[in-house]
């Protein structure tokens, strides 16, 4: 992905805002045990926001800070703005991701973005990008109370077209729609469990993709009037989902876990 510098980014948000009619901007950050907060702003509060950030009390998010340091900013990123493809394309709602700052602008250390990009940075020092390939799977249910399936296929299925394969193809359809690629999708091993693959890309932005990921495919499910969950093991002697993560390390072009003269492929920074 290629990333434009700040000035020039907001400068696209901007323009993408007035082209699109959006009304409101919902700004997206994380807690520290990974759920996904939002807060939304008038799009006549965008200039201002991508500027100097959005102040919120901090204190009432897990992790962050006690009653009396409770100020926090909210600093959107304009390289992760994208339309919310669910809402209405008249008096649209965009989103971006935020980084959480101090009063002070000083970045927040609980912040779990934060601290990716600090590792991220460490490994760039070095001359390496981390890139990863998720594999999240998650259960579609007939509503939230119960564990009523919606289908009994197994792995890679080619099940008859019932609401979950429609559900997943709604679903890559607005992934795809927010800039997100996908590889492919496919029913898992338990019934009505389902995986939906990304395309591999540089760690940060992977990151913000998983959370899109799991709010689309949630809201997708619930704009049909069914339930789908990340839970991890919701029905007894059934498989769990899990969420695997490729990972690799590049030092330009090169892979650096890979070694052909090794037995096993394996570099010594891979053994490492």
């Amino acid at each position: 992905m290629v990333k434009k510098d700040r000035a020039e980014a907001v400068e696209y948000v901007l323009k993408m805002a007035k082209e699109h009619d959006i009304k409101f901007v919902n700004l997206w950050f994380t807690d520290i045990l990974g759920f996904l907060k939002s807060f939304s702003i008038t799009v006549s509060e965008l200039e201002h926001a991508m500027e100097d950030g959005m102040g919120f009390d901090g204190s009432s998010i897990e992790g962050y800070a006690r009653i009396d340091e409770s100020d926090m900013i909210a600093l959107p990123d304009p390289d992760t703005f994208q339309l919310l493809p669910w809402r209405p394309k008249e008096q649209s709602v965009g989103r971006m991701f935020c980084d959480i700052h101090r009063p002070g602008g000083q970045p927040f250390d609980g912040d779990p973005r934060y601290v990716l990009k600090q590792n991220l940075k460490r490994a760039a020092d070095l001359g390496y990008t981390f890139y990863v390939g998720p594999e999240l799977e998650f259960f579609y249910f007939k509503d939230n109370k119960s564990t009523e399936i919606l289908d009994s296929g197994g792995y890679f299925d080619l099940v008859p077209l019932d609401m979950a394969v429609d559900l997943r193809r709604q679903t890559v359809l607005a992934l795809e729609d927010m800039g997100i690629g996908i590889e492919y999708s496919h029913h898992e091993v338990a019934p009505s469990q389902h995986e939906i693959d990304m395309r591999y890309t540089d760690a940060l932005t992977m990151a913000d993709s998983v959370m899109t990921y799991r709010l689309v495919v949630k809201q997708v499910a619930m704009e049909n009037g069914v339930y789908a969950t990340f839970m991890p093991k919701p029905i007894f002697g059934e498989n769990g989902s899990g969420m695997h993560v490729h990972q690799s390390l590049f030092k330009g072009e090169r892979n650096a876990f890979f070694d052909k003269n090794d037995p096993f492929h394996l570099s010594k920074i891979a053994r490492n």
